[in-house]
């Protein structure tokens, strides 16, 4: 099958597959959090050097050798970067800029401060908020045009403060210029489970 072909067959299964998004959101369950063991509901200092960027919302603190926290900001929602891994064989468009906007954040950042949610996410990934040089990124990344928010879907996990930061700084950014990431996950999961019935396989 040539690549002109393969791609028609791609657009028109996205197009058949949104409309089953809205369905399977509302249908699947999530799994429930599981309490926080380190240290939480205070701030806590780590070192930049020892953060790396997976993409706009999610990093992984490198304590020792053997430590590793991977860290799901809380408050936003960037747009996907492409991880076959997780289902999501394309990038989403602005992906790569808030990866890069995310990036340059933390690599300019002299100070980092660390708050922890109370619970893991479901996924057992740390949830909090990061601050650098004093400044919530959450904040940052939502003023930037490349996040959405979801204090207003996903509540406070009991820090108010930085929460209220982001929902301030949302209201002032204007419209966001691409999908809500969450439908495109779910758009980007049926797809990756028809490409493999229809024995398709991404672009490497």
């Amino acid at each position: 099958m040539n690549r002109t072909i393969v791609t028609l067959t791609l657009v028109a299964a996205l197009g058949s597959l949104g409309a089953r998004t809205a369905l399977s959101q509302a249908t699947e369950p999530r799994p429930k959090p599981s309490p926080q063991t380190r240290p939480h509901s205070m701030r806590v200092p780590v070192d930049p050097l020892r953060i790396q960027v997976d993409d706009g919302d999610t990093v992984v603190i490198r304590w020792s050798k053997d430590d590793r926290e991977i860290l799901r900001i809380l408050g936003i929602d960037t747009p996907e970067t492409r991880h076959l891994e997780h289902n999501l064989p394309y990038a989403q468009s602005f992906g790569p800029e808030a990866r890069g906007f995310a990036q340059g954040a933390f690599a300019a950042a002299t100070q980092v401060e660390l708050i922890r949610a109370s619970t893991v996410d479901p996924y057992g990934r740390t949830l909090g908020y990061l601050f650098l040089n004093g400044r919530n990124y959450s904040v940052l990344v939502v003023q930037a045009r490349l996040s959405a928010e979801t204090v207003t879907f996903y509540g406070d996990n009991g820090l108010p403060t930085p929460a209220a930061e982001v929902l301030a700084a949302a209201k002032t950014a204007g419209a966001l210029p691409f999908e809500p990431p969450h439908v495109f996950r779910a758009r980007m999961r049926d797809l990756t489970k028809w490409m493999k019935e229809n024995g398709l396989e991404a672009e490497q």
